[in-house]
């Protein structure tokens, strides 16, 4: 039976919850293609959204794309639909990631459509989390969403997350070293009730969590020095639950897989009641990323530090319109 085309309305939500993904400082680096006789949507890389300072191999460029990819996956099952996703498929065209294949002639996917209700409700939290330990039963999960995808998700040992503290702690120090480092951060900071109210993407100031008064969870400080009226202050936890999701290899490919593995563990740890939050501050330095790695472990390259645990969820932070980032052929 020939796959009934997609109406304009099925493809905005589509790409409407792809876009709910994280990415980099919520650069949001992405378009998306429908080309409605083919019933296929490209994922197109925006390299004009890329950050040349902290991510100048465009690694987190492709990560955050692979999160809006599974999220895209994850709303076409949720509709009814079966994908099939070909990664990189033209290597002479930098900005194609990705093609999705839509029908609604075979099965879709259930175990992702059971994802769906945690894309509106994932938000990065820059929060304190509770001392409270996560199951093993749920670190397995987790665990076996990143395998899933092809990716590996690691639970680090107490000596290695304390290594990866001192790492956090390191790159501080150089950023203060290196003021152009600071440039892509500013680029997406917005800071001030105009700035803020009106973006479509970056960091807003109510995004910022509060300001750290003790504990050591890696959380970065978007607003730096400059004062935020009303901003709380607080203690964090001391010994925070870390994750590192990792593939065997580090090529464009493999960022994508990353990508899509880091967005159902977030979407599965959400449905689970965890807070999450992100951290590649330490994996932007080519020499603290080859420490991040556990010598005993079969991961190859880690591509991002999670933090999980019990709190209060995110804030969510603002998208660009889809008829910014959608084109129709």
């Amino acid at each position: 039976m020939p796959a009934r085309p997609l109406d304009m309305m099925n493809i905005t939500s589509l790409v409407a919850a792809a876009t709910a993904a994280p990415s980099l400082h919520n650069a949001q680096p992405w378009r998306f293609r429908h080309h409605t006789k083919v019933g296929t949507i490209e994922l197109r890389a925006d390299f004009e959204r890329a950050m040349p300072h902290t991510d100048p191999g465009n690694r987190g460029l492709h990560i955050g794309c692979g999160a809006a990819l599974f999220n895209l996956r994850v709303a076409a099952a949720d509709s009814g639909l079966h994908v099939d996703t070909h990664l990189l498929p033209d290597p002479a065209d930098r900005e194609l990631l990705a093609v999705v294949h839509l029908d609604d002639s075979h099965r879709p996917d259930r175990d992702l459509a059971t994802l769906f209700p945690a894309i509106a409700r994932r938000h990065t939290s820059r929060h304190p989390f509770q001392d409270k330990p996560i199951p093993a039963a749920v670190q397995d999960a987790l665990r076996d969403a990143a395998l899933g995808e092809g990716a590996q998700l690691a639970f680090p040992a107490a000596w290695h997350v304390e290594s990866l503290l001192e790492h956090v702690r390191d790159v501080e120090g150089r950023d203060s070293l290196h003021p152009e480092r600071l440039e892509d951060v500013q680029r997406w900071t917005r800071i001030g009730a105009e700035s803020a109210g009106t973006a479509v993407d970056g960091i807003p100031e109510g995004a910022f969590g509060p300001r750290k008064q003790g504990g050591r969870a890696p959380v970065r400080d978007f607003a730096g020095r400059q004062p935020v009226p009303g901003r709380p202050a607080a203690v964090f936890e001391t010994t925070p639950h870390l994750a590192l999701l990792g593939t065997h290899n580090d090529h464009p490919d493999d960022w994508l897989r990353a990508g899509q593995a880091l967005e159902r563990v977030l979407l599965l740890a959400t449905l689970d009641g965890l807070a999450t939050s992100l951290t590649s501050h330490a994996l932007e330095q080519a020499d603290l990323r080859e420490l991040a790695r556990d010598p005993r472990s079969a991961m190859g390259f880690v591509h991002m530090v999670l933090r999980l645990g019990y709190g209060p969820a995110g804030t969510g932070a603002p998208r660009r319109p889809v008829h910014e980032v959608l084109e129709i052929g």
